[in-house]
C-alpha cells in the first residue's frame, strides 16, 4: 500500500481569481513584496497496490481521469509506502436526479424523475439534466456526478442523437463528461451571482431556440458560483466554425461587452450546443422563468421548441394502425368525408403532409365550441 500525495497547479496562462484575492490580502497586511500568488489543490489518498510502477499508473488515471482538469491544471505526486496495513472505505452519494420534462402544451405527456444510481432511461424521449449542486463539486462541478450510473445511460443516449439539456450544474456534468467542449471554472468576482441576466439568441436554429428570433434578447435567472465558461483558442474558433454558440451575455439592448458579463466566461459565452445541435447546455435557468406566476416566461420557449421538435419526430410514430384509423373515423363523425381525401392523400405523399392535415383538424376540433357558441347566440338574438 502506498501513500499518495498529490499536487495539482493552475497553468501560468490560466486566471487565478483566488490566488489575486489572497495577494490582496497579504498586501493588506503590509506586505507589498509578494507577488503572483497560486492558489492550487492538495490531495492525499491512499492507494492499496504492493508494486509502485503499478500505483503510479493507477494514480496517473486517476489524475487524467479526474483530479486534473486537462485544459486548465498540471499535476505531480510522491509515493510513501505503507507497510502497516490500513483500509479506508469511502461511499460516493451524488445527491442529483435527471429530470424527465415534457411540457405539457397539446399533448398528454408523461413526466418521470430517474435516480442518479439507475441503469436505464426507461424509454424516455428528452432528458433535461436540471440544476442545483451534486456530491463531490468541492473537487470541481460536475467532476464526480460523471461517473453516476444514470451517465452512461445518458451519454449512449445522447451519442445516438437524443435530446439532452442541461442547466447550471447538468450543463458543468455535460461539459465534465465529455458531451460538450469546454470547461466551467469560478467566477472571476469569487461570489456566488444571483439575479436576473439579459441574454442574446446567438443561434435559433437548434431544437432548443427555434421559437425564439435571432438576435432575441430575452432574461433568464442565474444562480451560480462556477459558470466562468473556458476553452482554448482552437475550441472557441470550432465553436464559432460550427455555430454551436446558442447564447450570450449582454444589456438591455442586446450589446455584448465585458460589463454585461456576469462570471467571467470567454467571449460572453451563456450556452452552446454541440456539432449535432441535440445536446444543449447553458448556465441561466429557463425553468425558473417559465410561467406567468414568476413574473417571466422567457424560458418557456425552450421547452416548447424542445417540444415541437419531438412532436414533428413524434408524433405519430407511436400510433398503431388501429389507432389512426379511429382517428379517421372521429373525423368523419365530426366533419363529413372531406377530409378523408386529404388525409388519405397525406398518408399516401408521406407522414409529413398528413402531420400537417391532422394539425388542421386539431384546429377545427378546437373552433368547433367557439362555432356552436356563435350559432347559440345568433338564435337568441332571433
Amino acid at each position: 500500500m502506498f501513500r499518495t500525495k498529490i499536487f495539482i497547479k493552475r497553468r501560468r496562462t490560466i486566471l487565478d481569481p483566488q490566488g489575486k484575492a489572497v495577494e490582496l490580502g497579504i498586501k493588506s497586511l503590509g506586505f507589498e513584496n509578494v507577488h503572483n500568488v497560486r492558489v492550487d489543490k492538495y490531495i492525499e489518498f491512499e492507494i492499496d497496490e504492493n508494486d509502485e510502477e503499478e500505483a503510479r499508473k493507477k494514480v496517473d488515471k486517476i489524475c487524467d481521469s479526474l483530479l486534473a482538469n486537462p485544459h486548465l491544471e498540471d499535476y505531480y505526486f510522491e509515493l510513501e509506502k505503507i507497510w502497516n496495513l490500513v483500509w479506508s472505505f469511502f461511499q460516493v452519494r451524488i445527491a442529483i436526479m435527471i429530470l424527465i420534462i415534457y411540457w405539457n402544451l397539446c399533448l398528454e405527456l408523461k413526466q418521470l424523475f430517474l435516480f442518479h444510481k439507475e441503469h436505464s432511461l426507461q424509454n424516455c424521449d428528452v432528458i433535461i439534466l436540471p440544476g442545483g449542486f451534486s456530491y463531490g463539486d468541492y473537487l470541481r462541478t460536475g467532476a464526480i456526478a460523471k461517473f453516476s450510473p444514470i451517465m452512461r445511460e445518458v451519454i449512449d443516449f445522447a451519442k445516438k442523437g437524443g435530446i439532452v439539456l442541461g442547466i447550471c450544474n447538468g450543463f458543468q456534468i455535460l461539459c465534465e463528461a465529455g458531451l460538450l467542449p469546454g470547461v466551467l471554472s469560478k467566477n472571476e468576482s469569487l461570489k456566488f451571482e444571483c439575479f436576473n441576466q439579459n441574454l442574446k439568441v446567438v443561434n435559433n436554429q437548434t431544437i432548443f431556440t427555434s421559437k425564439y428570433s435571432k438576435d432575441e434578447v430575452i432574461k433568464m435567472p442565474i444562480a451560480h458560483g462556477e459558470g466562468n465558461y473556458i476553452i482554448d483558442e482552437d475550441g472557441l474558433k470550432s465553436l464559432y466554425d460550427n455555430e454551436q454558440i446558442v447564447l450570450k451575455y449582454c444589456d438591455d439592448f442586446g450589446n455584448v461587452t465585458q460589463e454585461t458579463n456576469p462570471n467571467g466566461s470567454v467571449d460572453n459565452i451563456a450556452g452552446i450546443c454541440n456539432k449535432e445541435r441535440n445536446v444543449f447546455g447553458l448556465m441561466p435557468h429557463p425553468e425558473r422563468c417559465g410561467e406567468p406566476i414568476l413574473g417571466n416566461t422567457d424560458g418557456l420557449k425552450i421547452f416548447e421548441s424542445i417540444l415541437n421538435k419531438w412532436k414533428d419526430k413524434n408524433m405519430f410514430g407511436s400510433l398503431g394502425t388501429g389507432e389512426i384509423i379511429l382517428i379517421l373515423l372521429v373525423v368523419l363523425i365530426l366533419f363529413g368525408s372531406k377530409k378523408i381525401p386529404e388525409l388519405a392523400q397525406g398518408l399516401g405523399k408521406g407522414i409529413r403532409e398528413f402531420k400537417k392535415a391532422m394539425r388542421d383538424v386539431e384546429d377545427e376540433i378546437k373552433q368547433e365550441p367557439e362555432k356552436i357558441e356563435s350559432k347559440k347566440e345568433e338564435s337568441e338574438k332571433k
